[in-house]
């Protein structure tokens, strides 16, 4: 079933780890190198996070920022152009240096097409860099289907589920006949703050991978989804004397140079 969220989404509640999910952004830039004349695409751009780290790497280039989303779009500055549109579809004008793309290309389909389209984009000696969570097993994001399907057997079924993201291993080998491929997975010990009215994780993935949950459901349904999946998360995450949790959080990169 898909699990692609319909409505818009809430900049402010997204923002509020803001720093966790920087570090992977910087992680991936890093591994860039040297590029190409040519524009800077930050595919899936949200709020802007990697707009002043592209353009202090990057200063000769002109960076344009992509994004589906009219609320996150109204909040991203630092960018010379702004683009509303689905990167699933989305066409280069020209050939590109950098298509950069930081938690965002697992919430669409069929990447076995998706990305050699994106590689066919780059300029000779472009590069292509994405960073996704790979978090569909572990509790926070187990819990979330195991719970729904549990309560609401009429909105979701799991029977053959497939993570969204795959293996590195798989995207080396979709994207090795276009160039030379790095692909890696790094697992982040995250340390969440308390929050006051639900579990740290609930607070994390409420502007995430929870919101396709949610908007399948009432009210009333939403309150008693969240209180189960509140009391889940205190097993398999137990707050510290402070309130706060401790939260391992695995993500996918690669990078291909044409």
């Amino acid at each position: 079933m898909s699990l692609t969220p319909k409505t818009d989404w809430n900049p402010e509640t997204y923002a509020r780890f803001r720093g966790l999910r920087l570090r992977p952004l910087l992680d991936l830039l890093m591994q860039v190198g040297g590029l190409p004349q040519g524009d800077l695409i930050d595919l899936g751009c949200g709020d802007g996070a990697a707009a002043g780290a592209l353009k202090q790497r990057y200063p000769k280039h002109d960076l344009t920022g992509l994004d589906a989303s009219p609320a996150m779009l109204a909040k991203a500055k630092g960018y010379d152009r702004l683009i509303a549109a689905d990167a699933a579809t989305w066409q280069a004008e020209a050939p590109t240096a950098l298509i950069f793309s930081n938690a965002a290309l697992h919430w669409l389909p069929d990447h076995a097409t998706l990305l050699p389209r994106l590689a066919r984009m780059l300029a000779p000696g472009g590069v292509l860099a994405v960073q996704m969570p790979r978090q569909y097993f572990a509790p926070s994001h187990r819990f979330l289907r195991d719970i729904a399907a549990a309560l609401y057997p009429d909105r979701f079924d799991f029977a053959r589920y497939e993570a969204p993201v795959q293996p590195t291993q798989a995207y080396w080998q979709m994207l090795s006949p276009f160039g030379e491929v790095q692909a890696w997975e790094t697992e982040y010990l995250q340390r969440l703050d308390p929050v006051a009215d639900m579990h740290p994780v609930q607070a994390f993935t409420q502007s995430t991978a929870m919101r396709p949950f949610v908007e399948k459901l009432a009210p009333a349904e939403a309150a008693t989804y969240a209180a189960v999946y509140d009391q889940a998360l205190t097993s398999a995450y137990p707050l510290l004397p402070d309130g706060s949790c401790l939260m391992p959080f695995r993500r996918v990169f690669f990078t291909l140079k044409v």
